[in-house]
């Protein structure tokens, strides 16, 4: 970056920058980029969400001292590295984890504490409405989390006026649209990939099926309007450059793009938004999408359909659980060597035991986990249990248990993907992997390739995340040529046709998943046992 310094001096000093900004469940990022979509600074707040009343929730002061914060640190950076103050940008956009419910009256007060993505306390609504629809409504989607309050008979519904989630409150709070990226909105309320708009058969649906309560609205009325990547979403108010940059020195005027999900910027920061590519974020939890040429067959509770920020559709897999387990085993390994007085470097440790897992026998020599920390909705689990099991005549090494707690990470996702790749023929032409997973070159790229008998690729810059992401579509908004499509801004302007590290499936590691998977699917008995048994 050194020799940049003159260059990108100029950049920030001429207003030519662009900012993105994403909200993420444990913290909160500023990426700015330069002409080339290069990130050139960054600022960060860490945040927590709270349980209040059986509610998982941010505060509203939460949210805004943490996006203040995370914008000074991002100047303080510009400022200190550059020596030049941030006053003025090309564009900005704001993205955060998406779902949830906010809602808001008259006066712009928010009737309820935010309910974020965590609640589980839907399960009716999403009932009721995935059959009214005939199309799988999560429990975390927006309109999940208003139907139910409904049904509970909730004070405030009769007087909404605009529902949100928390990307599109903050754009609306800095400049008074009330608008939604379209991958965002999916997450929302089913969208029809052909109007690019929420689907208006199931809007008449609900508002039929409200209409008795004699609320004075109707959805449409206060679901904020879809907008696709490109579009023109705003500008930003002179109030509103006041609550992003408490030093007083950022303009107003500057255009916004649409608010978009961090399931869109995921895939806008690994260029998976074109068809029959996707995209698999696995750490904590793990979640893979697929950009659909068709419609499924039909409709399926382990899948969501949401959008890439242009609109095309996405086979969405969801699972609560990936490398918890497989973590805390690693830490087990710390332990026996410290015990020894051996004190470890845990990057060191992480890599040799996952290259160990390559040794091992295809199928893991009959071992069987399960890393269930939490419950995995894809086999019917409310709560889990982890758990390692094996018969007297398994194959017990170091290597095949270090592979099963690997294959495990991505049994649920595998389970998933198979009604896609299996029962619904969908095809795949690359998948990218980013998050903790893939750190040790080739291991967990090669488990994935083998779980999903498709090739994966790793890029050096997947580890920018999702407020690089929202960089990218604020840049694309106004620095896109004419006629020119989001998947083709990425793979020109921004990747330059890098593929990033390619593996392709290993036959052999392939079978030896299959007969896994066979195995994980036949052994959940063993897991209900043990949540039943272990209170």
């Amino acid at each position: 970056m050194g020799l940049d310094v003159s260059r990108i001096r100029e950049t920030i000093a001429a207003g030519k920058a662009v900012l993105g900004i994403e909200l993420g469940s444990t913290r909160i990022k500023a990426v700015l980029v330069d002409e080339t979509n290069a990130p050139i600074a960054s600022g960060a707040h860490d945040w927590e969400n709270q349980l209040v009343d059986g509610i998982w929730t941010y505060s509203l002061d939460a949210i805004w001292t943490g996006l203040q914060d995370s914008y000074a640190k991002l100047a303080e950076d510009v400022k200190k590295t550059y020596d030049v103050e941030l006053t003025n940008l090309a564009a900005i956009g704001f993205s955060a984890m998406m779902h949830g419910y906010m809602p808001f009256d008259k006066d712009g007060k928010l009737l309820v504490p935010f309910r974020t993505w965590r609640n589980t306390i839907t399960e009716e609504a999403s009932d009721v409405l995935s059959e009214k629809f005939n199309f799988h409504i999560p429990q975390r989607w927006t309109i999940a989390h208003l139907y139910q309050a409904i049904l509970n008979g909730e004070e405030h519904v009769k007087d909404i006026v605009f529902v949100s989630t928390l990307a599109e409150y903050l754009h609306w709070q800095l400049t008074g649209e009330k608008v939604a990226g379209v991958g965002e909105a999916s997450g929302m309320f089913p969208i029809d990939t052909a109007t690019k708009d929420y689907n208006e058969q199931m809007v008449q649906k609900f508002d039929e099926l409200v209409a008795p309560k004699g609320f004075g609205w109707k959805l449409r009325e206060i679901f904020p309007k879809v907008l696709v990547a490109g579009d023109d979403a705003g500008r930003l108010t002179a109030e509103g450059a006041k609550l992003l940059d408490v030093s007083g020195k950022l303009q107003a005027g500057i255009p916004l793009c649409p608010p978009e999900g961090d399931a869109g910027t995921g895939m806008a920061a690994t260029n998976s938004v074109a068809v029959r590519t996707g995209n698999v974020s696995a750490g904590t939890s793990v979640f893979g999408m697929i950009v659909l040429e068709k419609d499924l067959s039909k409709p399926y509770e382990a899948i969501d359909i949401v959008t890439t920020p242009a609109g095309h559709q996405v086979a969405m897999v969801h699972c609560n659980n990936c490398t918890s387990d497989l973590n805390a085993w690693v830490g087990i390994f710390r332990e026996f060597s410290e015990a020894f007085g051996i004190e470890v470097d845990m990057n060191k440790l992480f890599g040799t035991l996952y290259n160990k897992a390559l040794e091992g026998d295809a199928d893991c020599g009959g071992l069987l986990a399960y890393n269930y920390f939490s419950g995995e909705h894809i086999t019917g689990f409310n709560e889990g249990r982890p758990l390692f099991v094996r018969k007297p005549d398994s194959k017990f090494n170091l290597a095949n248990f270090m592979r099963v707690n690997l294959f495990t990470s991505l049994g649920a996702l595998k389970v998933g993907f198979d009604i896609l790749l299996k029962n619904e023929d969908v095809k795949i032409d690359k998948i990218y992997g980013h998050g903790g997973l893939f750190k040790t070159k080739g291991v967990g790229q090669g488990i994935l390739a083998a779980a999903l008998n498709s090739p994966v690729s790793v890029m050096e810059t997947a580890g920018e995340g999702g407020a690089w992401g929202i960089a990218l579509l604020a840049s694309y908004m106004v620095n896109k040529a004419d006629g020119e499509t989001l998947d083709q801004f990425l793979a020109d302007k921004v990747f330059g046709g890098s593929a990033g590290s390619e593996m392709q499936p290993n036959p052999a590691d392939v079978a030896g998943f299959d007969a896994f998977i066979e195995r994980y699917k036949a052994g959940l008995p063993i897991e209900r046992a043990a949540v039943e048994a272990l209170r």
